[in-house]
């Protein structure tokens, strides 16, 4: 309305000045004819400020269209979906495909003047192409059908809304609603899940230790309405040895727990975690899962640093020094007698990162900043170990306090635990003093120092304790406690005295006390010897996933599943061990079907060879990665293979999703049929308004033809008024 108003009073304005132009001219017929044209050019404005359009309205020549889509996908071989003749309960597909031989889509047709036809949509294929996951897209199919018919007057949908691929359903709902075609949803299904027993995950390692026990969590969730006793049982498929576990998984809820399998050939080690078919459970396929650990002769590197050689000093130096798979360097700086001399030690800090760089594991006592001690570019290349070259630290402080000089330092980011500065020699005990494990700490392959769960806990419960331990007020955010004091407590809780945290790509762990020796007491190096020797494996996991000479790689997760990314972290060397500083890694992918692809990693700004990058897991099986230093012949590349371990996306026995399906049709101005109701479906389509012809619309003030005219009719109104002599 103001531009309609404002429009009227330009015009009158224009037309005064008109006639008083032609009053005042000597040639009043000449002035008047560009007088009439200056008003003709402010009408042709006027107008275009009144935002003109050109509507054109587009009747369809086609038949009207109703289209049905139905759900293809895995999941409907769930069987919760109801049959209204028999009562019987059938799978999803079943039902689905009964009600598509129902008459009552034969009346939809109105006796030939419409056009019903019915389409599926997620159906499972035998197709692996690197682009493709098996899986449910509800949004792609519905976005297709309104891109190819321009004449629908409604879509049928059949499905149990469980949706796991593409863009949320609702958006194609939206583009309905903009086009005007409503949504008529049909839920099938059950929102209950079946009673069911379902090993939904496995996080084994991918690698193990030849002759050691790995600890192998798994995740089962039940929807039964009683306690399951059962037996879980793991198998090797090769040799047919196994073990077994009695357990007992609670009702309606997730049960986690971890089985101990020592790995006893090198190579592939294919293992099958099973149970049996519970009472009153329905889906049995989902009782068990495959998976691959290869095993492995590890040669780990550890350096030991310390300032005293008190008896944790001593204790861990043998057991390591003992341990084949060990390889020992021991750096004591005493305060008094210098560095110490003998097998397995060095007499300096390496404080080169090539000479650095080779050690996976490092320990350190009760040793800090100063004089014959660590200087600060030594703690700083302790942290840069730890963050770019997938390292480890463990720390371990001593009644000298010297640790307490880290604070401040590039490694005291890495400690894990706040200390008390009032008390800088720590706490010393009358009475020895036990650790307790935490809930994180019973289930951690760190403190498993028996062969299964009930006896670790009874190890732990009588081990000695100790007599020092360091004054801790707190565990940082972000980390992980294993165990704590059990008889010391203050304002934020029980001491945390056994704390881990990754830090960058490496991992660290605090030991808040110096008496793990004492465990000795009675059984020798079994319990002291087991305990380090998990720690020094944790530690060095990532880092030797595959590594050689000049080149290393690392991933994260080390068992992917389809759809996930994978985070691929690589150092590389200089032929004298020096980290990298110029070069390219490449990294030549091979899925499963055989396809390839390269990649090229992103250097780190840190100077230590560092690189990384990312791929996508887009199917199940075996991927196999090459890493090469690029244009390098003489760095031999390094190969391993990455399992996605099966199709995750699509599950038998989850409930349906009723409330997705009721969301669309509420956008698309639908409505949801209920199972029982599909007979009245005709009724209701027949109800709807018939569609009216569409309006297309062309803003005439929007187009460059329209700014060309006006442009040109302002030049000749110029041009006129010069050769009229008006200025």
């Amino acid at each position: 309305m103001p531009l309609f108003v404002i429009g009227i009073l330009a015009l009158c304005m224009v037309a005064i000045l008109c006639v008083i132009a032609i009053r005042r001219s000597v040639r009043p017929k000449r002035t008047g004819s560009i007088e009439l044209l200056r008003f003709l050019i402010t009408c042709f404005v006027v107008a275009l400020l009144w935002q003109p359009e050109w509507r054109t309205l587009i009747i369809p020549e086609d038949e009207p269209e109703i289209a049905i889509l139905w759900d293809a996908s895995g999941s409907g071989a769930t069987a919760d979906a109801l049959l209204d003749e028999t009562n019987e309960i059938v799978s999803r597909r079943t039902f689905i495909d009964q009600a598509l031989k129902l008459e009552v889509w034969k009346e939809l047709e109105n006796g030939g003047k419409t056009r019903v036809f019915s389409q599926s949509f997620s159906q499972p294929t035998d197709d692996t192409s690197s682009e493709s996951l098996v899986g449910t897209d509800i949004n792609t199919p519905i976005e297709q059908l309104l891109s190819q018919h321009d004449n629908l007057r409604s879509i049928i949908l059949l499905s149990d809304g469980d949706w796991n691929l593409g863009s949320p359903p609702v958006s194609a709902a939206q583009q309905m609603l903009l086009q005007k075609v409503p949504l008529f949803v049909i839920p099938v299904g059950s929102k209950s899940r079946l009673p069911d027993l379902d090993l939904i995950d496995i996080t084994a390692p991918t690698y193990g230790i030849i002759g050691e026990h790995i600890q192998i969590p798994y995740t089962i969730r039940s929807s039964l309405k009683h306690d399951v006793t059962t037996t879980i049982k793991i198998r090797d498929l090769s040799s047919n040895k196994e073990v077994t576990k009695k357990i007992r998984i609670p009702a309606e809820k997730d049960f986690f727990d971890t089985l101990l399998w020592k790995l006893d050939k090198q190579g592939a080690n294919k293992l099958v975690v099973s149970f049996p078919l519970a009472e009153g459970e329905r889906v049995k396929v989902n009782n068990q899962q495959e998976f691959t650990i290869q095993g492995r002769e590890e040669n780990l590197k550890v350096l030991v640093i310390d300032s005293l050689p008190r008896w944790e000093y001593r204790f861990i130096r043998n057991a390591l020094s003992r341990d084949p798979g060990v390889d020992l360097d021991c750096l004591l700086l005493h305060p008094d007698l210098g560095a110490g001399d003998g097998p397995d030690y060095i007499q300096e800090f390496p404080n080169k990162p090539e000479d650095i760089q080779k050690y996976d594991v490092i320990f350190l006592g009760d040793i800090g900043i100063g004089k014959g001690q660590l200087t600060l570019d030594q703690t700083q290349l302790l942290k840069g170990l730890v963050e770019n070259q997938a390292s480890g630290i463990v720390f371990i402080p001593g009644p000298q306090g010297n640790q307490r000089t880290l604070e401040g330092t590039p490694l005291g980011d890495l400690i894990p635990v706040l200390l008390d500065k009032n008390k800088p020699n720590g706490v010393s005990e009358s009475t020895a003093s036990p650790l307790s494990l935490t809930s994180q700490g019973r289930n951690s392959l760190l403190t498993m120092l028996g062969n299964n769960a009930s006896e670790n806990e009874e190890i732990w419960e009588n081990l000695p304790g100790f007599y020092w331990s360091a004054a801790i007020e707190k565990a940082k955010g972000g980390t992980d406690v294993l165990a704590t004091h059990a008889n010391r407590r203050n304002r934020y809780g029980r001491i945390p005295l056994l704390v881990t945290q990754t830090a960058g790509n490496g991992k660290v762990l605090y030991l808040g006390h110096d008496s793990a020796w004492r465990w000795r007491r009675g059984v020798e190096d079994l319990y002291h010897y087991r305990f380090w020797g998990q720690v020094a494996r944790w530690m060095s996991y990532q880092r030797n996933m595959a590594a050689g000479e000049r080149l290393r790689l690392y991933y994260a997760p080390d068992r992917p599943k389809p759809g996930d990314f994978v985070t691929l972290n690589a150092n590389a060397f200089a032929p004298n061990g020096a980290p990298l500083q110029e070069g390219e890694i490449n990294i030549d992918i091979t899925a499963p079907d055989g396809n390839s692809s390269r990649i090229q990693l992103t250097p780190a700004e840190e100077a230590w060879g560092s690189y990384t990058g990312r791929m996508r897991i887009t199917q199940a099986g075996e991927w196999k990665i090459q890493a090469s230093i690029a244009g390098d012949s003489n760095a031999p590349a390094i190969e391993t293979t990455i399992t996605a371990q099966g199709d995750s996306l699509e599950k038998v026995g989850q409930p349906a999703r009723p409330e997705v399906l009721e969301e669309m049709a509420r956008v698309a101005k639908g409505a949801v049929i209920h199972p029982q109701e599909i007979s009245k479906i005709s009724a209701v389509i027949d109800a709807l308004p018939k569609r009216k012809p569409l309006e297309d619309s062309l803003p005439l003030w929007a187009q460059i033809s329209t700014m060309i005219v006006l442009l040109t009719l302002l030049g000749l109104f110029w041009t006129l008024r010069k050769l009229n002599g008006t200025f």
